[in-house]
């Protein structure tokens, strides 16, 4: 994935030095480590694991957020529209939902306010709503299917994740199916220029992963991403993920997606392997 020019086999050599020290670096995970890397100027990629499924947990607000975009653009919604949201529309204690906490009693609020919920704060009861607003799961699909990714599965709310452990698991993506979604953002297929620049500002703005793809990159480069997490259910986490597009030094853009699945490692440890994981891709591309 190197920048300047250089011979085949150089480039070769390069690659595998970079895949091995990847692969090295998903070791501590103890558990099933996918990213896949993509510079969009160049056409340069790497994977490892790039066609295997893996939950995406509050990863798929991100395509979420782009399908209500896009009935924003096509005038079906409105990010000024009031929307009521009852209480019984709020996801389990157990899970994130700042709304959910702040007003316990329900809201009447905007669906751009719950747009930023959903992305930034990773709120799920935000999320939940806005699926429906959208059509549900099948809009959802359909939507994605119009711009060519076929390696998502957005079928399940935030609810019904909550309820069952075992759900996470069909809701889910492949690494370079993730990367093909950021690409097609960072070329402004699937949404108008506004709603493009809106999702990134909402996506770099948002507090979730400090630790992760952004943790170990040089202070001020920009990382529009969005974070996954599950629970810990017997000594084992299904999910720390966190996918994103990080601007190079050289003004070129990286999509990157790192999804760990399955681990027995600590918290700390599972963010640490994203975190040096984006940092030798960010070191090679840069």
């Amino acid at each position: 994935m190197a920048q300047q020019p250089t011979t085949a086999p150089t480039r070769a050599a390069s690659l595998h030095t970079l895949r091995q020290q990847l692969n090295g670096l998903t070791q501590p995970a103890q558990g099933r480590v996918g990213m896949a890397a993509l510079v969009l100027e160049t056409g340069d990629t790497l994977s490892i694991r790039g066609n295997e499924r893996f939950p995406m947990q509050s990863v798929y607000k991100f395509p979420i957020g782009m399908a209500v975009l896009h009935q924003v653009d096509q005038g079906k919604l409105s990010l000024n529209q009031l929307i009521h949201v009852d209480k019984g529309e709020y996801v389990g204690s157990k899970q994130h939902s700042p709304i959910r906490d702040s007003l316990p009693g329900g809201i009447d609020i905007r669906i751009g306010d719950l747009l930023r919920y959903a992305v930034s704060q990773s709120d799920g009861s935000a999320s939940d709503v806005l699926m429906r607003l959208v059509g549900g799961p099948t809009a959802i699909m359909a939507y994605l299917k119009s711009l060519n990714i076929n390696s998502i599965r957005v079928l399940n709310t935030e609810k019904e994740l909550g309820r069952d452990n075992t759900v996470q698991y069909v809701n889910w993506a492949t690494p370079t199916g993730m990367v093909g979604l950021l690409k097609a953002v960072q070329q402004g297929r699937g949404l108008s220029p506004a709603s493009r620049a809106l999702l990134l500002r909402l996506m770099t703005e948002t507090p979730t992963g400090p630790n992760r793809l952004k943790s170990l990159l040089p202070p001020g480069t920009v990382v529009a991403h969005k974070t996954g997490s599950s629970g810990t259910v017997a000594n084992l986490t299904a999910a720390t993920n966190d996918v994103g597009l990080i601007t190079l030094p050289n003004g070129h853009h990286l999509a990157l997606a790192v999804f760990v699945s399955d681990s027995k490692a600590a918290p700390p440890t599972r963010e640490a392997v994203i975190a040096n994981m984006a940092k030798v891709v960010w070191e090679h591309c840069r």
